[in-house]
Parts: C-alpha cells; sequence; structure tokens
C-alpha cells in the first residue's frame, strides 16, 4: 500500500515569488523526474485527471546498494537554511535565462523530495507544485466528428520542455550528489521507513519514461461537467503523473524523456522497482 502523500508547505508569499519557485523545482525535479512537469493545476477546462483504481498489493522495495562516499566540498547548511547553497549549485546546471529566474526562490529541496515521491507512487504532485500553471487556456480542435487537443495547447509547455532540455547533464549530476545529504534529509521527514530517496528517485523517472507517447493527434472526449478524458483507454488508464506528461504534447515529452534517460544513466541509480 502506498504511503501518504506528503502535505504540502506553505506557500510562497508573493505571486512573483510563486511563478519563479514553481518553474525552478520543474527544472530540479528534471534531475529526477522533473517532473515535471508537468505537474500542474487542473483546471475545468483541462483534461480529467482521475487516478485507476488502487491495487491491493504492496510494492515491494528492491535491496538497497550501499550508499556512495559523498563528494567533497564545503559543508552542507541546515535544511531550512539551504537555498543559497542549493541556488549556488543549480545556477550552473543551465545559462537558459528562465531558469536562472526559476530558482530565485526557496523550499526547493524539500519541494522537490515530495514532488518525486508523489510521482514514483503514480501520483499528480500537483499539492506541492500547484502554483505551476500554463499561460493561456486549454483548446481542443474538432474535425470529422472527433475532438483533439490544439496545438495551441502543447505550445504552452514548450518553455518548460527547452529549460529542461537545456539543463547540463554533468552540473546536474554534481548538484544532486553535493545536495544529496540535505534530498535524504528531506525524504526522512516524508518517506517510508526504510526507504532510500535513489530508489524513489529512479521509480519517478522509470514511471515518466514508461508513459507511452503516442505518434500523431491525442483525442479526447468531453466527460460530464467540462472536463476532457483521453478517448484511447490505454491513457486513460495512465496515473496522473503520467496523464500530466502526455498533456505537455507528444514533442515535449519525448524531449523530456530523453533528457531523463540520460540524467537517469549519469546520477548512477539504481534499476526501478514498482
Amino acid at each position: 500500500m502506498s504511503a501518504p502523500s506528503p502535505s504540502a508547505p506553505p506557500p510562497p508569499p508573493s505571486a512573483s515569488s510563486r511563478k519563479l519557485l514553481a518553474a525552478g523545482l520543474v527544472a530540479f525535479v528534471v534531475i529526477a523526474l522533473g517532473i515535471t512537469w508537468y505537474v500542474l493545476r487542473a483546471s475545468t477546462e483541462e483534461l480529467a485527471l482521475t487516478q485507476p483504481p488502487p491495487t491491493t498489493s504492496a510494492p515491494t522495495t528492491p535491496a538497497q546498494p550501499p550508499e556512495e562516499p559523498q563528494p567533497q566540498g564545503p559543508p552542507l547548511p541546515a535544511l531550512d537554511q539551504s537555498d543559497p547553497r542549493t541556488r549556488e549549485l543549480l545556477g550552473a546546471m543551465s545559462s537558459d535565462p528562465e531558469f536562472q529566474k526559476w530558482i530565485a526562490n526557496e523550499g526547493l529541496i524539500r519541494r522537490f523530495t515530495a514532488a518525486s515521491f508523489n510521482i514514483a507512487e503514480g501520483e499528480s504532485p500537483r499539492a506541492v507544485l500547484a502554483f505551476l500553471a500554463p499561460q493561456g487556456a486549454f483548446q481542443v480542435v474538432e474535425r470529422s466528428g472527433h475532438t483533439f487537443i490544439a496545438p495551441e495547447s502543447f505550445a504552452r509547455y514548450d518553455t518548460v520542455a527547452r529549460v529542461l532540455g537545456s539543463l547540463d547533464t554533468q552540473a546536474t549530476t554534481q548538484a544532486y550528489k553535493m545536495l544529496k545529504p540535505l534530498i535524504d534529509q528531506a525524504f526522512k521527514e516524508i518517506g517510508p521507513p526504510g526507504q532510500r530517496f535513489d530508489s524513489t528517485l529512479s521509480r519517478a523517472i522509470q514511471r515518466m519514461l514508461d508513459t507511452p507517447v503516442p505518434e500523431g493527434d491525442l483525442e479526447v472526449v468531453d466527460t460530464p461537467g467540462v472536463n476532457y478524458a483521453y478517448a484511447a483507454p490505454e491513457l486513460e488508464q495512465l496515473s496522473a503523473a503520467q496523464k500530466h506528461l502526455l498533456r505537455m504534447g507528444p514533442a515535449n515529452a519525448r524531449a523530456i524523456q530523453a533528457k531523463l534517460r540520460e540524467l537517469h544513466k549519469a546520477l548512477g541509480l539504481p534499476a526501478a522497482g514498482r
């Protein structure tokens, strides 16, 4: 049985800081997932995000390899005071101006850890990343009696995909390893006893990589109310986290999956277990 989702930390105090923190976390989540993604507050115009029925069997936790030695560097601050050091390390990950704006806020370690745990469990991380909303409205197009997600809806996520693709793999790997003690500390606050974050991170990434990304248009059907659901049963039965990735559009989803494959290998994470 899945561990309960962690409660969201208090939101940042202003609208501008919420946007910056949101984006920064998505970029950081791509280390894990990041997913990122993709993790957006569902509006009444967007796709239904119903979860598939929970399984009755408890997932097995794979055997954990011994902890690797941590890289040498300046002593890490306490978790509650870790944002300046985190931003310093994240700053080397991308020169994209948008990314530099993203990392200007707070709570990065705890939110990254919580979002990764949610995604690993197949749940939507919008409880901790609810402030991450795309610009513009969700749109559909009608063709030959069928309804499809409009290209304009996918284009709302182009900036996120571009920034995530710009992450330097070596710098991202170094930042993760340097911050690992703080990440582990944050994970102990929310994770099941005996479970290590490396395994959780691996499962989060693998869940995103396992998301089927169809070729061509994505057909949706109108559901009671004003929501839409995927017309293909194999897509509609996906977890909420995977549906968020699909909502970014095929091209963006594939670009993010490619970066996740690269990062999973570079980070030396254990094989994902369900």
